[in-house]
């Protein structure tokens, strides 16, 4: 074995103590999608939510109440699996300048996360948001008959 092929080798691979080679664990971060395409994905719809999961499945507990309070309102958004592109779950936090996932935008301005939406949901502001945007909320509708 040549020189480059074993340092090669030792990067890639290292022995354990009974004689195995394993895999070494090797981290590649892919970089963000620049602020540019994530405004195409924001401006592309009156809501779009950034979540881990689809509306049909989320895969968490925070991006499930996000589907089911704008499901409530009758709400048609964009969403976008953050799970499926490493890039675009560190872009839109790098975007919104928020942490965490779920992400909620409304006519291209960030406003918030779970937390945030469902504050909004039972106060009556989210209702004010949907307006604001031309949307008419099922629950508005609903409030008044």
């Amino acid at each position: 074995m040549n020189v480059l092929t074993r340092n090669l080798a030792q990067t890639l691979f290292k022995y354990n103590g009974a004689g195995l080679i394993q895999a070494a664990a090797r981290s590649f971060s892919a970089p963000a999608l620049d602020g540019k395409e994530i405004e195409k994905l924001v401006s592309n719809n009156k809501v779009v939510v950034f979540m881990k999961g689809n509306p049909d499945a989320p895969r968490c507990g925070f991006s499930n109440a996000v589907v089911q309070i704008l499901r409530m309102h009758s709400v048609k958004y964009d969403s976008h699996d953050v799970l499926q592109n490493e890039a675009l779950r560190q872009g839109i936090k790098d975007f919104s300048n928020w942490p965490t996932i779920p992400q909620v935008f409304i006519n291209g301005e960030f406003v918030g996360g779970c937390d945030i939406l469902l504050q909004m949901h039972q106060n009556g502001e989210l209702i004010d948001e949907l307006k604001k945007a031309g949307i008419e909320s099922a629950l508005a509708k609903e409030s008044e008959k």
